[in-house]
């Protein structure tokens, strides 16, 4: 029996809502679909949102969401998601903390869109092949030299780091992650009963 794999997502001021939605969606969906099959065994992902603190945290369009879990109380994750979206959270010092010391715990640490500018400025992104969303690709090369930014890309898996493209892209990098760390069965199963087009590479 594979133990349950707990999945956190970052959740900040001014986040994109497709950054953390989708990655919920497949994640919580992949579990509700095992579980149909087989209703006794454990879901395969355990899904929390975790911001700084519990208070409710307004998305870039204006949504908002309440988080489960506050930075000093979130349980260990194997899968960190960062999500992308207004940029300013690079200069919040205990969210950049945050990421640095989840991610020493997790497994995977995978962005969404720009994302990846957290997991630089946090320290976990040095060197290697990343990618973000197509319109960031430039300054993420101008603020982060060492990275290699890749274009024409939905995602990127170099084993404990993945970065996705954006936004809808963190969908397709999340069920990846659901046929990685599960089955690539489950992994159809969800994008099906999402209906949604899994795009992956050739």
């Amino acid at each position: 029996m594979n133990p349950t794999v707990r999945v956190a997502i970052l959740a900040f001021d001014d986040v994109e809502a497709l950054d953390l939605a989708g990655p919920y969606e497949v994640f919580t969906t992949a579990s509700r679909m095992a579980q149909r099959a087989a209703p006794d065994a454990p879901p395969p992902f355990e899904v929390t949102c975790v911001a700084r603190n519990q208070a409710s945290v307004r998305m870039r369009a204006g949504l908002s969401v309440l988080p489960e879990h506050s930075f000093a109380d979130a349980p260990p994750a194997d899968v960190l998601i960062v999500p992308g979206g207004g940029v300013d959270a690079m200069q919040c010092a205990a969210t950049l903390e945050w990421i640095a010391s989840a991610s020493r715990d997790a497994s995977v640490t995978a962005s969404v869109c720009t994302g990846a500018f957290l997991l630089a400025a946090s320290g976990v992104l040095r060197d290697g092949p990343v990618t973000t969303h197509w319109e960031d690709i430039a300054d993420l090369r101008m603020r982060f030299p060492s990275l290699d930014v890749r274009e024409d890309v939905r995602w990127i898996d170099r084993g404990s780091i993945v970065t996705s493209a954006g936004i809808t892209a963190g969908i397709d990098m999340s069920l990846h992650l659901v046929a990685r760390l599960a089955d690539e069965a489950l992994a159809l199963r969800t994008a099906r009963q999402m209906d949604f087009t899994w795009t992956r590479p050739d």
